[in-house]
């Protein structure tokens, strides 16, 4: 019935200090945590594979000092899931199922005036999707799918200042599970010389989870508050590249990406943009690739975010231009690369409309740089 088992585990043990000015340690942040996930690969039959199994994940944070926003947290979940495929040739169809068990508690707090707390959830979700081979390569699908997610500790427990997201964060501890229903159109293909991939989706919500300021300060911090209620996110994207020709040893291909998104809070009796929601963004490419050397040459264009949540600050729009060269002496080969790279080459100021600190800090400015990368 099985092919393969498939295992995997993980240990971090995190911590770092926030110094004040004059070095001495304003605050601690202590973090462990581990997870690990086995897998159960089905033998193919009769166009039938798939994978089942198991995820768990523990977590500890711990806080100590000035810029303490969160008490004492353990987060743990437990998953199972399958994943199922039946390939007949023109129809590929797919369905998945997740059911787990979450559980978030918090110290009793004195310093940040919280109590002792603990919730428990049970999320279920599943997926259902088929695609259709319309012609030769080319494929037309429709997903959906119906998600349940547990309110994470740092969604409900924060009270004080972060100086991660320069923000007083405020959570709620008597959140629901957030749950949204999706649907997906894809299309895919490729031909002779180039490939495409194009998505259209709707998702709607019911207790959306989102962060929001409310226009007051706290500790020299803007306030943002958490909180729940329906929404509706809708969008595009797509991803294509196709190959132009040849230039003596040089493969030369073009590439196109691009993705704009749209969000709603649905209020009672009112209709709100979502905050941090991105504008639109697209990215060309001209790459000439050989078994020794690479040139690439690319452009993102991101459009003004005009459409702005309460108290939310408009983000003007960029236009960055990056190159490379990358040169690998021994060929393809040999896992040995020297790549000299010129990101942001004008130096424009360009910041990220999903970015909490996009008004204290835009993205980096002209960057160039050298790397070495080899592999044994």
């Amino acid at each position: 019935l099985f092919e393969a088992v498939r295992l995997r585990a993980g240990y971090a043990d995190y911590h770092h200090d926030e110094l004040e000015e004059d070095g001495a340690v304003g605050t601690s942040f202590f973090h462990k945590g581990w997870e690990g996930r086995a897998e159960l690969v089905q033998r193919e039959s009769n166009g039938w594979t798939g994978a089942m199994g198991a995820q768990v994940l523990v977590r500890k944070l711990n806080i100590v000092g000035a810029e303490k926003y969160l008490p004492k947290i353990k987060a743990e979940s437990l998953g199972l899931f399958t994943v199922q495929a039946l390939d007949l040739g023109a129809v590929r169809a797919e369905a998945g199922g997740r059911v787990e068990r979450a559980t978030a508690s918090a110290d009793a707090d004195a310093f940040l005036g919280t109590n002792k707390a603990q919730r428990h959830f049970t999320a279920l979700s599943g997926s259902l999707g088929a695609a259709y081979e319309i012609a030769p390569d080319w494929r037309l699908g429709l997903n959906s799918s119906y998600t349940e997610r547990a309110p994470s500790a740092e969604e409900l427990f924060p009270k004080g200042p972060h100086a991660g997201t320069q923000a007083y964060e405020i959570g709620n501890p008597d959140f629901d599970k957030e749950v949204s229903k999706g649907l997906e159109l894809t299309l895919r293909g490729k031909g002779e010389g180039f490939t495409l991939s194009a998505a259209l989706y709707h998702s709607w919500f019911d207790n959306f989870i989102y962060e929001q300021p409310d226009g007051t300060v706290e500790d020299g911090l803007p306030v943002f508050q958490f909180h729940q209620d329906k929404a509706r996110h809708y969008g595009a994207e797509f991803e294509g590249s196709v190959r132009l020709g040849m230039v003596g040893d040089f493969t030369i291909n073009a590439d196109a990406v691009g993705d704009v998104s749209r969000a709603t809070i649905l209020k009672p009796g009112e209709k709100l943009a979502a905050p941090r929601i991105p504008a639109l963004r697209l990215l060309g490419g001209l790459e000439a690739q050989s078994d020794r050397l690479d040139a690439r040459l690319e452009t993102e264009w991101v459009d003004g975010q005009n459409r702005i949540a309460p108290f939310e600050t408009a983000t003007p729009g960029y236009t960055l231009v990056n190159a490379s060269v990358g040169f690998r002496p021994w060929g393809k080969d040999r896992d040995v690369s020297l790549l000299l790279s010129a990101n942001n080459i004008f130096d424009v100021v360009a910041r990220r409309h999903a970015s909490f600190l996009k008004d204290y800090a835009p993205l980096t400015g002209r960057d160039v740089r050298v790397t070495l990368r080899f592999g044994f």
